[in-house]
């Protein structure tokens, strides 16, 4: 019987640098026979490991639909992390997942509303192409992203895609000005003041840091989405990653299992503020 804690070897092709927080990091396992038969959805997340320094929940940045590595962005924020940013293409980690509740593809075929900040458009990053790559996906796209600053946008590439996409509107905002900067100034909120979609046949999907999620979510119901069409990713220190410790314990729900995306009804059914 297999380990379910026991992670997987996988050897690191390629180090991305986003910005000066946030790496990525494209990889495959180790064992071909593995590698070959993993699968997993928009919204999932893995398990990364250092021996010595323990693990980490990262969410899954590429596309099942883009077969052949599997993307893991990482932004600096402890010790596992920080030793991340040191390794290097050829030097390996150990994954375990993928885990928890991935993003509803049955809303794939509307228009869809994505509000990112920071690290956040990393899952999001999944869905939208997952969207892009799928013939039967003919609804609106509209992606808003919020950096701190102009040089901390990251995944240029795929936003430099997006943007000369034909049913893609991109529109990115930025909390403090630099040299050369001529886009919008203010917070992600601001962008969602002039949106062109019919709430009612259009679902939402936002993920950023926890200060910014329950302004949008605000500011979505004003607009007129419903909760039911209203999706976003709850952040929990989870450490088992299968439901069993209890560290990410929430009013009932594993975070790990039971999320991380949940949709705005639910969040209420919580209690939770959002």
């Amino acid at each position: 019987m297999n380990n379910i804690y026991l992670p997987n070897s996988a050897i690191i092709k390629e180090v991305i640098d986003e910005n000066e927080q946030i790496k990525t990091f494209v990889t495959v396992f180790r064992d071909e026979m593995f590698n070959r038969s993993f699968t997993y959805e928009p919204g999932q997340f893995m398990m990364v490991s250092i021996p010595g320094l323990g693990e980490a929940p990262i969410s899954i940045s590429s596309t099942p639909t883009r077969p052949g590595a599997l993307h893991l962005s990482v932004r600096k924020a402890g010790s596992l992390t920080n030793a991340m940013h040191q390794l290097q293409a050829g030097d390996y980690l150990g994954l375990r997942g993928p885990y928890g509740r991935p993003f509803p593809l049955d809303i794939m075929g509307k228009d869809l509303l994505f509000v990112a900040g920071g690290i956040g458009l990393a899952p999001l990053c999944s869905v939208i192409n997952y969207c892009l790559d799928q013939s039967g996906s003919h609804g609106k796209k509209i992606i808003l992203y919020g950096s701190r600053r102009p040089s901390d946008i990251a995944f240029q590439s795929d936003i430099t895609a997006w943007q000369k996409h034909s049913n893609v509107t991109c529109l990115l905002t930025v909390d403090q000005e630099e040299p050369g900067w001529s886009g919008s100034v203010g917070l992600v909120t601001s962008l969602l003041h002039n949106i062109d979609l019919n709430c009612d046949k259009s679902a939402a999907l936002v993920c950023g840091p926890p200060v910014m999620i329950p302004p949008v979510l605000q500011q979505l119901k004003k607009n007129g989405f419903t909760d039911e069409n209203i999706w976003t990713t709850m952040e929990r220190y989870m450490k088992c990653g299968v439901g069993m410790c209890g560290h990410c314990h929430m009013e009932g729900e594993m975070v790990c299992v039971d999320g991380p995306v949940f949709n705005k009804a639910e969040l209420n059914s919580l209690k939770l503020e959002t």
